[in-house]
């Protein structure tokens, strides 16, 4: 059974009013339930966004042998104290990326694990090089037959060792600084990635007995030790700043008095500052974001500004495609640069063929000219981030959109069709 989205779109209506809460991050909860490996007793992780890629997750743990209880619709328990096996499950690791953290923890505790190539979005290379260098460098021997990747400690325990990231991904840290956890020694990891989920999966471990020092830095520092204990501490999710910048990006577009709440706007400068280049008027307040228009303004009002990924605190490439939705309705000529992924242009067809002026000069660049009538048609999301760019292009449409592949949609946000029909979104979900 695959789920289709259908949207009614208003253009040049500035409809949209109330609060879009957001809730926990995705690529904060997903290392965190990781690294309840980590530990010698049950650990309650709390704001968990309900969505895919955390069932799955859950089951990975499941697979694994660890004991898991969901005591309330974005609270968790785990218990990882009794791991039957360090493989991890193949289909599931198959289809997402993020399944690959798991290694890190297992590698630490057990002295060995064994996996596939990692899935999930199709977003051109995105090798593992980077894990294994650093699992070679505490001292693990790897090898890969029929597809699966074994990673093993001959001593059982990994070794501290100074890691240069070729480029600072943010799983790698994430992977590579819980494997240090119970390392022996001392584990430098030079140009980390500075994103704030980062800094709050290390300050819970060292809340629990880990040393961690610099987390939130370009290089991160840490001094293996023992086990960690939570004791009666709950790991509390930060909120997700991508759903964040999705929903802003959205009350630019057709927001009349539209808040976003549970937010923190500090993990959004850059959004921010684009959005306030454009001459969006943002009331920016401690944990909320809201944009104020009359009914009968035009987003064409709006200035174009042009745009440039780059790790955290450059501007975000999941939210490039957002973004780029945005582009199409304000005055002028914008230019995307998209420096992480190769093929996260790609969506850009779809976005013609609905009228937009885009012209896509290579892999890694494109020029939005605006504002464009943008018509309704039917999308095939190819990914997390285009497929809620989709979303965005169907409201601001003339006409019905029909959005299919909703379950990559689903893998970020927690039933995005409720929340956006609370504030006025003309939304549906249609189960075939």
């Amino acid at each position: 059974m695959k789920d289709i989205l259908l949207i009614k779109g208003q253009p040049g209506k500035r409809r949209l009013s109330g609060t879009l809460p957001v809730f926990g991050a995705k690529n904060a909860a997903l290392p965190a339930l990781a690294s309840a490996i980590l530990f010698k007793d049950e650990v309650v992780f709390d704001n968990v966004p309900y969505i895919h890629d955390i069932e799955q997750s859950i089951e990975i743990i499941k697979n694994l042998g660890g004991d898991t209880e969901r005591e309330s619709a974005h609270q968790w328990k785990i218990d990882a104290t009794k791991i039957k096996t360090t493989a991890l499950d193949v289909e599931r690791s198959k289809h997402m990326r993020a399944s690959i953290v798991f290694t890190g923890p297992l590698l630490a505790r057990y002295g060995k694990v064994s996996f596939p190539h990692p899935g999930g979005c199709v977003l051109g290379e995105r090798p593992v090089d980077m894990f294994m260098s650093a699992f070679e460098k505490m001292g693990a021997k790897i090898s890969l037959n029929d597809e699966i990747y074994t990673v093993e400690v001959n001593s059982k325990k990994l070794k501290g060792a100074e890691i240069f990231l070729r480029v600072p991904s943010h799983t790698a840290t994430e992977t590579i600084m819980m494997a240090a956890v119970l390392a022996e020694g001392t584990t430098v990891i030079k140009n980390s990635a500075m994103e704030p989920e980062i800094a709050n999966i290390a300050d819970f471990l060292n809340s629990c007995g880990a040393q961690i020092d610099g987390a939130g830095t370009s290089t991160i520092t840490i001094t293996g030790g023992e086990l960690l204990s939570a004791g009666k501490k709950v790991f509390h999710t930060i909120p997700d700043r991508i759903e964040a910048g999705s929903f802003l990006i959205l009350a630019a577009l057709a927001g009349e008095n539209l808040s976003i709440t549970n937010c923190n706007p500090k993990h959004l400068e850059s959004l921010i500052d684009s959005l306030q280049h454009s001459k969006v008027p943002l009331q920016v307040d401690k944990n909320s974001i809201t944009v104020k228009l009359a009914r009968d303004f035009k987003t064409s009002d709006f200035k174009s500004a042009s745009v440039k990924t780059h790790e955290y605190p450059g501007f975000p490439t999941d939210l490039q495609a957002p973004m780029a939705i945005f582009l199409t309705q304000v005055t002028g000529e914008s230019n995307v640069f998209e420096t992480i992924f190769e093929g996260r242009l790609n969506y850009a067809d779809d976005l013609i063929k609905m009228g937009a002026k885009i012209n896509v000069w290579n892999p890694h660049t494109m020029t939005v000219k605006g504002p464009s009538a943008l018509k309704g048609r039917e999308l095939d999301g190819p990914d997390i981030r285009a497929g809620l760019a989709y979303i965005l292009a169907g409201i601001v449409a003339r006409g019905r959109s029909v959005i299919n592949n909703v379950h990559y949609v689903d893998r970020g946000y927690e039933r995005i069709e409720e929340r956006l029909k609370a504030v006025g979104v003309d939304i549906e979900r249609i189960s075939n």
